[in-house]
């Protein structure tokens, strides 16, 4: 789950600072940055926790890539905390992938950059799983559900509740329950064939 920030203070700045960020205020965005800064190290640590020891791309290089991405987006317009906390995490995912990917093909297809699945999703000879394989499965669920496959990106990459998941897809917490569930069937058939 996603980590709460210190108090609701803290919230209700982050979304004022990204509605001026939305308006084009760079110096809400600079505020903005020590404020969320934590938070987005811990996303990125979890979702490069289970990768291999000689992997090369760190929590803190991961968090500056997303910021450059974020800063060089035109016309962002921020909702909420957790609309800029999906953005991010979906950055992280692609980021990770393209790291994956070239490095798979730096090494001609050796020693593919691996995540640790739960056993809802990859099949028990699966546990750690090539992030591309993942990757490429995603996709082809996005070509079937895009809603599946954010709710699975929600869920594993960023971390989200049920709850958060819901909020920051406008729609119900038990909608979310609903795909997860056939989200996690759908993969764990598919990396299954794998």
């Amino acid at each position: 789950m996603l980590g709460e920030p210190s108090s609701p203070k803290t919230v209700n700045a982050v979304t004022e600072l990204l509605h001026r960020w939305s308006g084009g205020d760079e110096q809400a965005r600079d505020a903005l940055v020590p404020l969320v800064y934590d938070e987005l190290r811990r996303v990125a640590r979890r979702n490069l926790r289970s990768q291999p020891r000689d992997h090369t791309l760190q929590s803190t290089a991961l968090v500056h890539e997303v910021f450059l991405c974020l800063v060089n987006q035109e016309s962002v317009r921020w909702d909420d905390r957790i609309h800029f906390f999906a953005v991010a995490s979906h950055l992280m995912r692609r980021i990770i992938v393209d790291h994956a990917r070239r490095r798979n093909a730096a090494k001609r297809g050796g020693n593919a950059v691996t995540l640790l699945l739960d056993d809802q999703i990859a099949p028990a000879k699966q546990r750690a799983l090539d992030v591309v394989a993942l990757d490429d499965a995603l996709q082809e669920l996005s070509k079937i559900s895009p809603q599946l496959s954010r709710i699975v990106e929600m869920r594993f990459f960023a971390g989200f509740s049920i709850e958060e998941s819901a909020q920051a897809m406008g729609v119900s917490p038990a909608t979310v329950k609903r795909d997860w569930a056939i989200a996690r069937a759908w993969l764990y058939r598919e990396l299954a064939r794998k």
